[in-house]
């Protein structure tokens, strides 16, 4: 349970969403960024901007008035596109608008305000990025793009601020005109508008929703699968969960391409609902007879199972792109916030809900333990009940939705291609290049502890009631550690914590090998359960550190012109990197492990199937559960899963020391200006 899957699924409502709202986060900053460029190769205080993104953390103390450079544009240019460069340092006041008298003399005085607004700015930035940063940045956006529509003096403080090429999404939020943000930042649920709780509660209903199918996809159909069918296999099944790691590929037409008589968002709400509803009522019928048969024909059978679930995850994942552009109109501008809030709430609500209960409650030995004066051999819920409840509540929500929610009007002013266009002008950057490299490489190490240990686990008879116990006592750590996780963050810079975490989880996945070898002949005890435990949340919370890490620092690299594209480009890279090892691992598990099962000496008096009476190989599940129907006994003389585990690690080891160390380290040192897209 513990992969980069199922934990970042924990984790992505901490992070806002931004597929969805890849377009509209770039709106607002490009416009207000139209007029500046156009006059950037005149423009003396642009140079200076441009020249102020390698200015040194620390503000000069002198001197108070400092000569200005002046270069072509060309020359500005061509620093941007070399990173090396360093410029001189500039005094932040160079960023402010100057009079023609001020640019003769070539020289300008500080003031005290400007004094501190530098203050702020660079300690923001020598903080390598904040918590809050990682959490909200593309909201933050969104924010001071609907500030903007509320009074021109807030639209004309934003068209400046967001104007500069030294604009970062950790910088605070400008303050509105009337003075009143304060009073809206520090209000509570019960303190909103009426209209402002009701959206936010239907914002939660649908992000709970979205949850409730892939804490199934991700969480408990691969543990209830597993009694079917083999490791190999089971990477078939994690294909299933690719299209939400990909669904920046297809975010632009969503929210480009809609019906005006539905309205932008509900014109996929309503359709992708209501087939995923009919899609989990028809698989609540068959999903037990596609178990059960999908080790069959050398695994073949495997693959239907795996796209039934891959359509559901690929229509969860636009269904997300289409709320998390709903959420930027559906709360007042003053209120955004809180739609991270409802993400966080309904996401981990509805995934908690499937996954960690689920799994308990379809524990027969749970339900024997807690519920039943006479032992049952099914748990109290099965996944066609959970399915048919899950496709049901589907239907009810989205015809109510259709009837009683009216859409505002919006109008779409921005090309799908132009979205895919700065995609390709980003995946150019050659900074970018090197940190899409060790996104790739990075999770390699953690692959056999992340997608097998557990699995290892329920196959030497750890219990389904266990396996939900030690979940159950790792999610409240690994969500409540996650706030102090950014804060380290700020204090310690978010690669160095990252690099931090990576050596972590290298130790965690081969404590993890430890564990499994140790595991108790006569059954588990209550002092090997709690050593599974704590190899469990430490495990998970290095994983927490290395992905708010690496939020934090995303959302202080991404160009703020182009933010939405930015950081959901950054953010599919990672998701890829956990996700596209993992098929291989757990082939290679089954390629290099060698079971032989034995005859019985003497036919027992029950059998289950067909009495062994010679060896074969019981490798794959099925022929694993032939031989011990048939009273034969599976033995295991090479376990591929130590062998895979030890090869990970030491190609973690490889990696870190030999690239990704000294990599990350400088992507980290870098100026601002060498993650801006020139021109």
């Amino acid at each position: 349970m513990d992969s980069e899957d199922s934990s970042s699924q924990n984790l992505l409502p901490v992070i806002p969403s931004i597929a969805a709202s890849t377009i509209v986060s770039n709106r607002a900053a490009r416009h207000q960024q139209g007029h500046h460029h156009r006059i950037a190769s005149q423009s003396t205080r642009e140079q200076n901007e441009l020249e102020h993104l390698d200015t040194p953390s620390s503000p000069p103390q002198s001197p108070t008035y400092l000569p200005r450079r002046r270069r072509s544009s060309d020359s500005l240019y061509s620093d941007l596109r070399d990173p090396n460069i360093a410029s001189e340092p500039l005094l932040q006041a160079d960023l402010d608008e100057e009079s023609p008298e001020q640019a003769q003399m070539g020289r300008r005085k500080v003031s005290p305000n400007t004094k501190t607004r530098q203050t702020s700015t660079d300690s923001s930035q020598s903080q390598n990025g904040t918590a809050s940063g990682a959490m909200e940045g593309n909201l933050l956006e969104h924010r001071r793009k609907h500030a903007a529509l509320e009074s021109p003096d807030s639209a004309t403080a934003t068209a400046h601020l967001m104007g500069r090429s030294t604009f970062s999404l950790d910088e605070p939020v400008p303050a509105l005109a009337n003075g009143h943000e304060g009073e809206h930042a520090s209000k509570g649920f019960s303190e909103l508008p009426r209209q402002d709780r009701r959206n936010f509660l239907l914002l939660v209903l649908l992000y709970f929703l979205q949850g409730v199918p892939m804490g199934l996809a991700m969480g408990s159909v691969p543990f209830l699968l597993k009694h079917h069918v083999s490791y190999a296999q089971m990477g078939v099944f994690s294909l299933a969960s690719y299209p939400y790691s990909l669904k920046l590929l297809w975010s632009p037409i969503v929210d480009a391409i809609w019906s005006p008589r539905f309205g932008r968002r509900k014109s996929w709400i309503l359709p992708i609902q209501t087939v995923s509803g009919i899609s989990m009522i028809w698989l609540a019928g068959n999903v037990d007879a596609m178990m059960k048969h999908a080790g069959e024909n050398g695994g073949q059978n495997v693959w239907g199972f795996t796209w039934w679930w891959f359509a559901l995850v690929f229509m969860c994942a636009t269904q997300d792109i289409a709320v998390d552009g709903w959420a930027l109109t559906l709360l007042s501008p003053e209120h955004i916030s809180y739609a991270s809030t409802a993400q966080t709430v309904g996401l981990t609500a509805g995934q908690f809900l499937t996954s960690t209960v689920f799994l308990a409650f379809n524990s027969k030995d749970f339900a024997n333990k807690w519920f039943r004066s006479i032992p049952g051999d099914e748990g109290l819920i099965n996944l066609s009940t959970a399915l048919s409840l899950s496709g049901w509540l589907y239907l009810i929500v989205t015809i109510g939705l259709a009837a009683l929610k009216t859409e505002e009007k919006t109008k779409n002013d921005e090309g799908v291609w132009d979205v895919y266009k700065v995609m390709f002008r980003i995946l150019k950057l050659k900074n970018i290049q090197s940190l899409i490299v060790v996104h790739l490489i990075a999770k390699i190490g953690f692959q056999a502890n992340d997608g097998a240990t557990m699995l290892k686990m329920l196959d030497k008879g750890f219990g389904q009631d266990n396996l939900s116990l030690t979940v159950l006592i790792d999610f409240p750590f690994e969500i409540g550690l996650g706030y102090y996780v950014g804060k380290w963050s700020s204090a310690y810079g978010p690669m160095k914590l990252w690099s931090w975490a990576f050596i972590g989880r290298l130790f965690a996945a081969a404590m993890a090998q430890f564990i499994v070898y140790i595991f108790p002949s006569d059954g588990v005890n209550g002092g090997y359960l709690l050593l599974v435990i704590f190899g469990h949340v430490f495990s998970t919370f290095m994983n927490t550190v290395m992905f708010v890490a690496i939020s934090a620092f995303s959302a202080k690299i991404a160009d703020p012109v182009y933010g939405g594209t930015y950081m959901t480009l950054l953010a599919t890279v990672s998701n890829l990197g956990g996700t596209f090892p993992k098929f291989f691992v757990l082939k290679f598990i089954d390629m290099l492990t060698v079971a032989t099962c034995t005859p019985p000496s003497k036919a027992p008096a029950v059998l289950k199937g067909d009495l062994i009476t010679s060896p074969f190989s019981c490798v794959l599940e099925p022929e694993r559960n032939r031989c011990t129907n048939g009273g034969g006994t599976c033995n295991i003389t090479t376990d591929g899963y130590y062998i895979i585990n030890i090869l990970c690690i030491l190609v973690g080891t490889i990696t870190f020391w030999g690239y990704i160390q000294s990599t990350v380290k400088n992507l980290q040192a870098l100026p601002l200006r060498a993650w801006r897209l020139a021109g």
